[in-house]
């Protein structure tokens, strides 16, 4: 918040935003050079959590099919010993009764060791289908790690280039901030959140507003370069500054 204590000619008052903007353009230079790359690493980061979490789920799934065909494996095994078993004691049977009914007990696993072998079968093809998901996407995910390495690695070479001038051109916002009258802080803030460029102090150029580009009329213009009050332009209404004070007054 501004803490003027008197009263400043608007010459002052429009030095002191003017001042402040140009802090904050430069900040938001430095935002550009980043770019996009912040948002791309933390999308990257919950593309590569989310792989990994499937291939981890994939790699559940196939350890439940083995499991599964090794069930039905000594399932077909136990129906095996059966038989052998039920085969002996068709040798002792006392009479057709108990013969037939050890045979029918032979059928019934004969079926088992059939159907452990058709299910084995089918889920094998499951299996083979779920390895191969599972190679996919361990390719997938080994690519987009590699990118994001390379994404981090880059924005941390931005991050330690520009971290510095960063820090000193916060510090000389904040300070720029106390100069400005309370009220024309307030608009600044307004209308430099209003413009993606962050622009809300601009010049004026070749008699037009140098953020809308509208013609000025030379009226206004001298009234601007009068700086006798504060002047906005009735197009974007950002506030206006004459160029001789937008060269004269510097960030540093």
């Amino acid at each position: 918040m501004a803490t003027v204590a008197k009263d400043f000619s608007i010459e002052e008052k429009l030095t002191a935003v003017l001042t402040l903007q140009k802090i904050d353009s430069k900040i938001d230079e430095i935002k550009t050079i980043k770019g996009e790359l912040p948002m791309e690493v933390k999308d990257l980061e919950d593309e590569v959590e989310g792989l990994d979490t499937r291939v981890n789920n994939i790699v559940a799934e196939i350890d439940s099919i083995n499991e599964y065909i090794e069930g039905r494996k000594d399932a077909k095994k136990e129906a095996e010993a059966l038989i052998k078993k039920y085969e002996k004691q068709q040798d002792n049977v006392k009479n057709s009764r108990e013969f037939e009914a050890i045979s029918k007990e032979m059928e019934m696993q004969e079926l088992e060791m059939k159907q452990s072998d058709k299910l084995i079968k089918d889920v094998s093809v499951k299996l083979q289908e779920t390895q191969h998901l599972k190679l996919q996407t361990e390719e997938r995910l080994a690519s987009k790690r590699e990118i994001l390495e390379q994404k981090k690695s880059e924005l941390e070479k931005i991050i330690q280039e520009t971290e510095k001038e960063e820090e000193v051109l916060a510090k000389k916002s904040e300070k720029s901030k106390a100069k400005v009258e309370e009220r024309l802080l307030v608009a600044y803030d307004r209308i430099r959140a209003s413009y993606r460029n962050g622009l809300a102090v601009v010049p004026v150029l070749r008699n037009s507003c140098g953020g809308c580009y509208n013609v000025i009329p030379p009226q206004r213009q001298s009234e601007i370069a009068q700086r006798k009050k504060i002047i906005v332009c009735e197009h974007c209404g950002r506030i206006l500054v004459d160029n001789d004070l937008n060269e004269a007054v510097s960030p540093e």
